[in-house]
């Protein structure tokens, strides 16, 4: 089996002299995340990272980011949402080999592939420069289709920033993956896809896409409201913190768990 835990949306900030307040929510968060990453019975074998990982994509705030995720003893995958910047992000991280292998040329995809115990994690970057939506060109779906391609019948997890399906809330769809029928249709090729993994909604959701279910992840920081009418509000709510956590099996049967942040011990024993 494969753990798969999973942090998105943790906006760290810093002030206008580059430096990120250690006493400011977005750090808070992120080590009561940690801290109850570390308090799971069943530790992680992996941490993903899907996206907005900072509010500017500045090296101070990757530089906190690396610093705050230090504490963690398994590897950790970051990839870019549309808060941060791809070369900053591989610059900081460069002594993680699949971050700093990726790409080439300025503002190159931040995409790559790993293994994680009996499962294989595939991160895309849906990414546009200078907008808050997601797209996939043609280049970046052809890498995804070989890289699926390259190992048939391992358990893939594929992770996006944004989420290939449409969430209900006005505000974040506007923000949406554009024309994921590209990406749908490389999924639909390669059988061994169980779970497509998002973040970017700031809140737990379960959708579809390619046949294959699709979730997306609670923020480390703030969630998003839920507010389904139309036009509805863009707000956020007091909803606590939380993160996923994805098993799957040698087999390839995938579950996804959300986990409010807060170090919760059993009340009871159940025989």
């Amino acid at each position: 089996m494969a753990i798969i835990a999973q942090l998105s949306d943790i906006h760290l900030a810093a002030g206008r002299d580059g430096v990120v307040d250690d006493g400011s929510g977005p750090v808070r968060a992120l080590r009561a995340a940690v801290s109850s990453l570390l308090s799971l019975p069943a530790r992680p074998d992996a941490v993903v990272l899907t996206g907005d990982l900072t509010d500017g994509g500045l090296v101070g705030e990757y530089e906190r980011l690396h610093a705050l995720l230090s504490p963690l003893p398994m590897a950790v995958y970051p990839m870019p949402g549309n808060h941060d910047d791809r070369d900053v992000l591989r610059a900081v991280f460069k002594d993680h080999p699949a971050v700093a292998g990726s790409g080439g040329a300025p503002q190159a995809p931040v995409q790559y592939a790993v293994e994680v115990g009996d499962a294989r994690l595939v991160c895309c970057d849906t990414t546009v420069l200078g907008e808050p939506h997601g797209a996939m060109d043609e280049e970046q779906l052809a890498w995804l289709d070989e890289t699926l391609a390259a190992a048939p019948q391992t358990p893939t997890v594929v992770a996006t920033h944004h989420p290939p399906y449409p969430i209900g809330i006005r505000f974040i769809d506007d923000m949406r993956f554009l024309d994921p029928a590209g990406f749908a249709a490389v999924l639909e090729r390669h059988p061994q896809v169980v779970r497509v993994i998002s973040g970017h909604v700031h809140r737990g959701s379960v959708g579809s896409v390619g046949g294959r279910v699709s979730t997306t992840c609670p923020s480390t920081y703030r969630q998003l409201f839920l507010d389904l009418t139309r036009p509805g509000r863009a707000a956020v709510t007091g909803e606590p913190a939380g993160f996923a956590v994805h098993l799957v099996t040698a087999e390839g049967v995938a579950t996804t768990h959300f986990v409010p942040t807060g170090n919760y011990r059993p009340l009871m024993d159940v025989e």
